[in-house]
């Protein structure tokens, strides 16, 4: 009897921690400060910089100089061209 009601104990166990550790545990929210570029927002900012060829010339030797890759050169390039 006491070996049943141990099994019973184990199997509610067993069959209840995954449960409850998928409702504790939440998604990480992504960081609002700089999310990745898509395609279509990168082709919007490209079309307004080539307006101003000197400035985006300019800021490209920045980002030369500073050695950036990938978004980091595009999120540079962002703002040295709204920079007035």
């Amino acid at each position: 009897m006491i070996r049943i009601g141990t099994l019973l104990i184990a199997a509610t166990l067993v069959v209840g921690l995954p449960a409850a550790s998928a409702q504790t545990s939440a998604a990480p929210e992504a960081k609002p400060s700089r999310m990745k570029l898509t395609m279509e927002k990168l082709k919007d900012m490209k079309a307004k910089w080539i307006a101003n060829r000197p400035k985006l010339k300019a800021c490209r030797t920045e980002v030369k100089a500073k050695g950036l890759h990938g978004d980091d050169r595009w999120f540079y390039i962002e703002d040295c061209m709204s920079k007035t």
